[in-house]
């Protein structure tokens, strides 16, 4: 039996399904006692409705079955402590942190890459939690309203929504409430309030850079560099550490952005994203090695961050990773003293 046939056969947890209460309505289904019994009433502090990427979301009830896409769900629900409903992950950027490493180290993985509805079924979710929208189409995990008719909830990385439902500029704020939203959905308000708390203490007191210190953080691309744009994580991690984003005029999150602008800009530090497909050392020799690239004042002071590849999206990351530039800016004699 294939695993969409699988899963037809089983009911459906965890989506509201309202053919239910038209049914009762006409007469159907057992006695008002089975209807009304405890089974079938909410659990605690359910049912919960999201609007998510411009899908509504209802859960009646905490997910026990959840496939990850993407390294921001994965991580997310290993910060609230829910790696025992992570059934199997797929698409990850990178290793977890070693702060998760062991809650982690069992959870099978289905792809490397995109996975496919068959292959994401197989492991019976009740809920699919992607990081990008792009991860739940007919050609990858399945279309979310397809999802939804075989009982399987569907929920997006609020950051990485795209059209409807994106944000128009990504803030720790919005950060912290998207983080709340998905403690809500999946059983964990509490640990989410207590993650937002201590990620909002450990924000505070981030260094800033020297004032009017510029920067680019450029992600990948050769001939032509992709670059944060103004209004993604990218910017977002910039703002928190003081830094001065010379492609804030591009109003997405991550754009092209030819070398002849970089050059004009001639940023102070150059924020490299480290990903096994494009390295911050690749990145580096190409701009050593460039007659024009050369002779950009980051390049000749070597005056260059990193940023883990999986640090590079809206998530709980995103906290570290400013952190984490904010003590390579020491390193490179650039923070504010003063602050």
């Amino acid at each position: 039996m294939s695993p969409i046939a699988d899963v037809l056969r089983r009911p459906a947890r965890g989506l509201t399904v309202s053919l239910c209460g038209v049914a009762l309505l006409a007469g159907c289904g057992g006695s008002p006692d089975a209807a009304s019994s405890a089974s079938d009433e909410p659990a605690a502090g359910y049912p919960v409705t999201v609007d998510n990427c411009g899908t509504e979301v209802t859960l009646t009830e905490p997910p026990e079955r959840v496939v990850t896409i993407k390294s921001t769900s994965t991580e997310l629900m290993l910060a609230l402590g829910l790696e025992d409903r992570i059934v199997a992950r797929a698409f990850q950027d990178g290793p977890v942190p070693d702060t998760w490493a062991d809650e982690a180290a069992d959870i099978p993985t289905v792809s490397d890459e995109a996975p496919g509805q068959e292959a994401v079924l197989e492991y019976e979710p009740d809920l699919i939690f992607a990081g990008w929208e792009s991860n739940l189409a007919a050609d990858t995990a399945g279309e979310r309203d397809t999802l939804s008719d075989l009982g399987v909830a569907t929920y997006v990385s609020p950051a990485a929504c795209q059209g409807e439902g994106q944000p128009d500029r990504m803030t720790f704020d919005l950060l912290f409430s998207h983080i709340e939203q998905a403690g809500r959905l999946l059983g964990a308000r509490d640990a989410a309030e207590d993650l937002v708390e201590k990620q909002r203490a450990e924000l505070a007191d981030v260094p800033h850079a020297r004032k009017n210190t510029t920067a680019l953080w450029w992600s990948s691309g050769t001939d032509t560099p992709y670059v944060g744009g103004g209004i993604g994580a990218p910017a977002m991690v910039m703002n928190a550490v003081g830094l001065t984003n010379v492609a804030a005029d591009l109003d997405q999150t991550w754009s092209s952005m030819s070398w002849e602008s970089i050059v004009d800009a001639d940023p102070d530090v150059l924020v490299l994203v480290d990903a096994s497909w494009n390295t911050a050392t690749d990145k580096i020799e190409r701009l050593e090695s460039n007659p024009l690239l050369s002779q950009m004042s980051a390049v000749k002071h070597e005056r260059y961050l990193t940023v883990p590849f999986p640090a590079s999206e809206a998530g709980v990351r995103s906290v570290p990773a400013a952190r984490s530039l904010a003590d390579q800016l020491g390193e490179l004699g650039l923070v504010n003293e003063n602050a």
